[in-house]
């Protein structure tokens, strides 16, 4: 079993990284064995799990010591289907650049805002350089609190066009499901009927990244 390395990764905060780390999650894991990998310092991640205790719906959340990514990674990947990586938010961590080097696809999450937009560009020359030694790596940015109202949201796909690292049809839209996860500390998946669009949003997106 050859398992799927997915890092979610912005040098950028506030860009809903966990957010979309936790629902992939969740979705990988009622497809198969997945383990998801919090290297971020601030341990979003875990935390995050930790607020639904053993009642949440994610897969296990295991935590990356400095240093030690490559090789957790390598674990992970031998008991696991889906190994999902919440990645540190600074380009020049020697974690991140592990995990770069470690894994096959990279999910870049961009909001609709043009500071968003000029910190993407970072990210494609991190992609670059991580290629040096993962040449096989795949990297696509993800569209995140997306509001059909606003114009800089329609307009978004074809802003990120200009970029070298191409956009996901699908992306995930702004609703209070995510938020509702988060306070209850589970996934989209287990709000029921409210999270019912916010679970079609994280689908569409996973079964895009399948066909890849």
């Amino acid at each position: 079993m050859t398992a799927l390395r997915i890092a979610v990764a912005n040098q950028k905060g506030g860009t809903g990284k966990t957010t979309l780390t936790i629902n992939l999650a969740a979705g990988f894991h009622r497809r198969g064995p997945t383990v998801l990998l919090d290297a971020d310092p601030q341990g979003s991640a875990g935390h995050w799990a930790q607020v639904g205790g053993a009642n949440n719906d994610l897969p296990p959340v295991q935590g990356i010591e400095a240093g030690e990514a490559r090789a957790g990674i390598l674990r992970a990947s031998r008991s696991s289907r889906y190994v999902l990586v919440d990645c540190p938010p600074h380009l020049q961590s020697d974690t991140l650049h592990q995990v770069m080097g470690s894994v096959d696809l990279v999910l870049i999450p961009v909001q609709p805002s043009p500071l968003d937009l000029w910190a993407s560009v970072d990210m494609t020359l991190a992609v670059q350089a991580a290629r040096v030694g993962n040449p096989n790596l795949r990297a696509y940015m993800v569209l995140n609190q997306l509001d059909g109202r606003n114009a800089l949201s329609r307009s978004m796909h074809q802003a990120l066009a200009e970029f070298e690292v191409p956009v996901l049809a699908n992306g995930l839209a702004r609703r209070a499901a995510f938020r509702s996860a988060a306070l209850e500390g589970g996934s989209v998946y287990r709000l029921g009927g409210r999270g019912a669009y916010a679970v079609q949003d994280v689908e569409a997106v996973i079964e895009e990244v399948l066909k890849l």
